[in-house]
């Protein structure tokens, strides 16, 4: 799957890409449903997600989650024109 190769692919250590997971699967369960017929893309844009606002201190999955889930939803807003608004 795309997306988990580009979170593997990062290069933050074993304990913070461990987090990185965590948040990501906990921000997908979230959203998921929303994106049933399509999910590919979606997964991508949320391991991008992920990964900007992850550090390499990262520790605390749940921050991570809220801050990931909050780029990907104006990353979603503006592919759909909506980020003028």
């Amino acid at each position: 799957m795309r997306a988990r190769r580009l979170l593997e692919g990062s290069t933050f250590t074993a304990e913070t890409l461990s987090v990185v997971f965590q948040a990501y699967d906990a921000a997908w369960r979230e959203v998921e449903h929303l994106f049933a017929a399509d999910p590919e893309d979606a997964r991508a844009r949320l391991a991008h997600a992920v990964l900007i606002v992850a550090r390499e201190d990262t520790r605390d999955v749940e921050r991570l989650k809220d801050e990931a889930l909050q780029v990907f939803a104006l990353a979603i807003g503006s592919a759909f024109g909506q980020g003028d608004r």
